[in-house]
Formats: structure tokens, C-alpha cells, sequence
């Protein structure tokens, strides 16, 4: 397929390129930066101008859609600023995509908000605590009607915590945890570091991506969750060490007020329905890509 893949320039957008390369699809990455690998169309855009989307999306059987603001603090902050792009980009994208197109919108696991019963299926209510969760999920909605209109086909895959590659996300706590191995920022760990989350490698969510394009059919929409390996920060800490045979300095702080102790995906319609089985998600091998790349 001749695929667009918007947010092509970004830590997951990479992967994902080269994951639809290989298997053959024609890609065009959609991406603020100007380099792209090699037999990748370039193609710019913004989101919010429809216009530049309608050339952008020429002659396209499909798109992957990845590119979006994501940062939760800031989100209440700019809570328009998020709409405006993660839901009026969504509806500019998907009006200027050819009829007949097929969709991945990969969205976000935040927007269960904090449920009681773990792990989480799809058809958990929606709870975004967030103005970037809530976007996400106003996003999912409108790719979802406008996929039962038959105008198109579309997946949403909500995403929990992507890690490895290539990732520099000061953000996000494993790499956090190495960069603090390698002499850099101690870790700060809130409470006594007993959270759970979910975290999936970058290929592995690439490959659902992949796997999810080639399913996809007009008038239809489908919903996957995307994770692999439960871990507390704890555990997280504990890999790091063991990996790079490093101390981890920590900060400890109080715990955040609210913080959810666990937040785990069911995977099962996954892996049962696209045949997907994650290959490099293990914690060890998520600190080990992580250090290895960084190093």
C-alpha cells in the first residue's frame, strides 16, 4: 500500500517507517525534519491546515496516524492547544484522506483514566483524567464515525508506555533510570516506587501497526490495547542495575496525591484477533536497548 505515516519524525514515527518499509508498503513520512531513510517519499504538512493535509494525502491507500501533542502537564495548561491539534488536526487529516482509505490512529492508554479492575480490556469506560487524554479520546470518536460512515477503515490502537530504541524522552522513566546509571540526573522516585505501569517496545508497537493496517477494512473500526511487560519504577530501578552493572542514584519525594498504583493492559484481543506477540518487550531487553543505543 502507499501509506502516509504522520508524526514520521518522532521516536515511535521511526519505527513504524521502517517497520511498513519492510514489509513492503510505499511510504510517505510525513515529518518535520527533512532526512527520511532512504525510499521514503517526504511530505510536509501541519495538522491544522487542510489544505497542505489534502497534498500531503494524494494518492494515498492509508496512514498511519501518529503525530500529536502529548505532554499531560502541559495539557492543563494549553488544553486548547491540544485540541486543536489532537482533535481538529484528527478531523483535517481524516477529511482530506482519499474515500476509501484505511486508518491507524494510535492513540493512548490514558484514556481509561485510573479503573479499579486490572488489567484493562477495551471495553473498559473511557475516564480521561486530563486534557490530553480527553483530547485523545474526542480523536478516537471522530476516527470511529467517520469509519462507520464507510467513508473509510480504521483501527485505533491505544498505547501504553513505549520504550527502547531509540528513545530520549527525558520523561519517561526508563530512560530516566539509565540516564541516571550513567551518571546523569538521579531518578526521583515518588512515594516508595511501588506503581505499576505497562511498557511495550517501540518494534513491538510498530509491528501492531503494521499488523493492524494489513486488517483493516472500509466501514469498519476496531480497538486494540498495545502493552507487554508490567513493572513497578522499583522493578524498573532494579533492571537498570542489573543490566549495566550500575547503581542507580536516587531522590526520593513524596508520593504524588492521586498517583494510580497500577495501570496494566489486556493485550488478549491483540494477540488473539492480529496474531501479535510482542519479541523485545522483556524489561531487561527494554534497559538493555535503551543503554546500548544511549551508550
Amino acid at each position: 500500500m502507499r501509506v502516509l505515516v504522520t508524526g514520521a519524525s518522532g521516536f515511535i514515527g521511526g519505527a513504524v517507517v521502517a517497520r511498513l518499509v519492510a514489509a513492503g508498503h510505499a511510504v510517505r513520512a510525513l515529518a518535520h525534519e527533512a532526512d527520511v531513510p532512504a525510499g521514503v517519499e517526504s511530505a510536509r504538512a501541519d495538522l491544522r491546515d487542510r489544505d497542505s493535509l489534502v497534498r500531503a494525502a494524494d494518492g494515498v491507500d492509508a496512514v498511519v496516524h501518529l503525530a500529536a501533542v502529548a505532554r499531560v502537564r502541559e495539557s492543563f495548561e494549553r488544553p486548547l492547544h491540544h485540541y486543536e491539534v489532537n482533535v481538529g488536526g484528527t478531523v483535517n487529516l481524516l477529511s482530506a484522506l482519499p474515500e476509501g482509505s484505511r486508518v491507524v490512529f494510535v492513540s493512548t492508554g490514558t484514556v481509561y483514566g485510573a479503573p479499579l479492575s486490572q488489567p484493562i480490556p477495551e471495553d473498559c469506560p473511557r475516564a480521561p483524567a486530563n486534557p490530553y487524554a480527553a483530547s485523545k479520546a474526542a480523536a478516537e470518536d471522530a476516527v470511529a464515525w467517520t469509519a462507520r460512515s464507510g467513508r473509510i477503515g480504521a483501527t485505533t490502537l491505544r498505547l501504553f508506555n513505549a520504550a527502547g530504541g531509540d528513545d530520549r524522552d527525558g520523561t519517561r522513566v526508563i530512560t530516566r533510570a539509565v540516564d541516571a546509571a550513567a551518571g546523569g540526573t538521579p531518578l526521583t522516585v515518588f512515594g516508595d516506587g511501588s506503581a505499576v505501569r505497562d511498557f511495550v517496545h517501540v518494534e513491538d508497537v510498530a509491528t501492531a501497526a503494521a499488523l493492524a493496517l494489513e486488517r483493516t477494512a472500509v466501514g469498519s473500526h476496531d480497538v486494540f490495547n498495545v502493552g507487554a511487560t508490567a513493572a513497578s519504577v522499583r522493578d524498573v530501578v532494579a533492571s537498570v542495575e542489573r543490566v549495566t552493572g550500575r547503581p542507580v542514584p536516587l531522590v526520593r519525594a513524596p508520593a504524588n496525591d492521586g498517583e494510580v498504583a497500577e495501570l496494566r493492559a489486556d493485550t488478549r484481543r491483540l494477540r488473539r484477533v492480529l496474531g501479535w506477540e510482542p519479541e523485545r518487550s522483556a524489561l531487561d531487553d527494554l534497559v538493555r536497548d535503551q543503554w546500548v543505543r544511549r551508550a
